[in-house]
Parts: C-alpha cells; sequence; structure tokens
C-alpha cells in the first residue's frame, strides 16, 4: 500500500512498478519490499520506470528480514522472471517464501501489463494472481488477485483505479483502490492512495502518501499510510491482531542503477504499528522489515 508502501510482497511489489508504466505500503508497500509498503501510482516524467523499447529479459531477486513484538521476527526471500516482449506489453512469474513468528507461507505469482494510447494520453491494464498456501498451527490458503488501469495524462498526471480481491488465513474480501500521481518536475513525483474493504471482514480503510525523487546516481523514496487495515492486507501473517486494527506506517528507501553488474539495487525500510482496543486495554504491536532487492538484466535486443 505497499508499494508500492505495499506491493503485496516485494517479488510482485517489484514487478507491479515495473509492469506498469511507471511506479503502492503493504497498505500499498514500496516496489521494492516485499512485505513492505504497494507501489504508488506510476508517474508519468522522466523518473517514472518506462519500459525498454525493444525485447527485455530480468531477474528480480530479493531478501529479507524482520522483527515482531513478542517473537523471534522472521525472514523471507523471493525470485522472479520478468520479460518486455514490446515496449507496450511485459509479463512476469515468481515465487516467494515467508515466515514470521510461528506462521510460514509460500505464493506463486503471475503478472502482466498492456499498454495503450501515443503522445500525452497512455492507458496501462495490468493484473497479477498470488496463489499458495501457508501454515498457522493448520494449513491455510493463500489467494489475492488484482487488476487495474492507470491513466497518464499531459506526462505529468496519473490516475490509478484498482480492485483487489483476497482470501488468506481467516481474511477476506474485496479491495477497491483509487490513486494519483504528479511530477512536479523530472526530478520529483507525489502520489497518494486511499483503498476501501467491500464486503468480507478485512476491515481496512487506508490512505497512502509516497514522494519519488531521482538524482544523478540514484533514486530515492519515502513514504507513509494511515487507517484501519488487516494483517493479510499488508502481507504480514501471524500478526497477533485481527481486521480493523489502526494502521501507523512509515517507509523509506533507494535505488541504484549498477551498470558494470548489468542490474540495480534496491533497498527499503518499513515500520508498521497496529493497535486495537481488547478490554479493557489498548494491544499494540509492531513489525519492522528491511528488504534488498536486485534486479539483474540479462539481455536486450
Amino acid at each position: 500500500m505497499t508499494a508500492l508502501p505495499r506491493l503485496m510482497s516485494l517479488a510482485p511489489a517489484v514487478m507491479a512498478a515495473l509492469l506498469a508504466p511507471g511506479a503502492v505500503c503493504r497498505a500499498d508497500p514500496p516496489p521494492t519490499a516485499p512485505s513492505a509498503p504497494a507501489a504508488p501510482v506510476p508517474a508519468t516524467g522522466s523518473t517514472a520506470p518506462t519500459p525498454p523499447p525493444t525485447t527485455d529479459d530480468r531477474i528480480i531477486l530479493s531478501v529479507d528480514g524482520s522483527t515482531l513484538t513478542n517473537s523471534n521476527g522472521g525472514a523471507g526471500a523471493s525470485a522472479g522472471w520478468l520479460h518486455n516482449f514490446d515496449a507496450d506489453t511485459l509479463a512476469g512469474i515468481a515465487v516467494e517464501h515467508q515466515a514470521l513468528a510461528n506462521t510460514q507461507w509460500t505464493f506463486g505469482s503471475l503478472n502482466g501489463s498492456k499498454t495503450l494510447g501515443t503522445g500525452d494520453t497512455r492507458y496501462s491494464v495490468y493484473g497479477d494472481v498470488h496463489e499458495g498456501a501457508g501454515n498457522d498451527q493448520g494449513s491455510f490458503q493463500y489467494a489475492a488477485e488484482a487488476v487495474g488501469v492507470i491513466g497518464s495524462y499531459f506526462r505529468k498526471v496519473s490516475v490509478q483505479l484498482e480492485d483487489k480481491q483476497l482470501d488468506i488465513l481467516k481474511s477476506h474480501g474485496n479491495l477497491p483502490k483509487v490513486g494519483v500521481s504528479y511530477q512536479w518536475d523530472p526530478h520529483v513525483a507525489t502520489s497518494a492512495s486511499y483503498a476501501y474493504t467491500v464486503g468480507g471482514n478485512l476491515g481496512t480503510q487506508v490512505t497512502n502518501l509516497r514522494i519519488d525523487e531521482t538524482g544523478p546516481t540514484a533514486g530515492y523514496f519515502a513514504g507513509g499510510a494511515f487507517g484501519t487495515a488487516s494483517p493479510a492486507v499488508l502481507n504480514i501473517e501471524g500478526f497477533p491482531l485481527a481486521s480493523g486494527s489502526r494502521l501507523r506506517e512509515g517507509y523509506l528507501g533507494f535505488s541504484k542503477p549498477l551498470p558494470w553488474l548489468r542490474g540495480e539495487l534496491a533497498v527499503v525500510a518499513d515500520y508498521i504499528h497496529l493497535s486495537k482496543t481488547v478490554e479493557p486495554v489498548i494491544v499494540n504491536s509492531s513489525h519492522f522489515t528491511v528488504t534488498v532487492n536486485y534486479i539483474l538484466h540479462l539481455a536486450h535486443r
């Protein structure tokens, strides 16, 4: 939310940032964290990730470590492949495993995007599917699907509409989202999104804000989210609190091209705090994650 902050997980998060013609915390995580916030609405200026002009293959690798209140924390890893059929068509697959406290889950992902239009008005239609299973004192299903469209106008403004369906552990429901981003100049872009539960028991109502800056040798981003959320929406199964918990999240990170290694390195730090009143006390729980992501360019023509 999350990035994005929470792309749903790292590999899917990074893919989401690449699949769209630009770049949401668990609620909307950063594009490089597995459990970090989802990728923000893609910017349309020069700082937005844009597909290469010809075919391209990329391997996306990620590792993360995390802490969780009153537990021994956790760790995870993911690996994915992204193929650029042409300048406007991309698809990718990935697999990810996460462990947190006494919960473990593994899922595979399939992502795709198609961009249409020319000049100052372009539309990207995208979709992603995450299917898998986990164990938390018993097995559970992990399923998350999303479809959306991003409209880019005047090379300055992007508007995103998305609908996501979740069925994870004991949480299920529909989570539509709307987002907007603005490219202030060739180096700075800001974005905001809002997601609200429709049906189910997700108890989620989250606002996500983010800023991206591109420098001469690296890119930087920071953001946060607030509202109410279910841990399943944030891709942090095993969290001690249920849906409708009060959410406060902050994240920051950087990405740096490494041309001599044919790749790009990204690091994201993400802090999530959830609280909920369980009479007669207020229960608090915090989750901190550091994710390291590397995108390797295999070949391009």
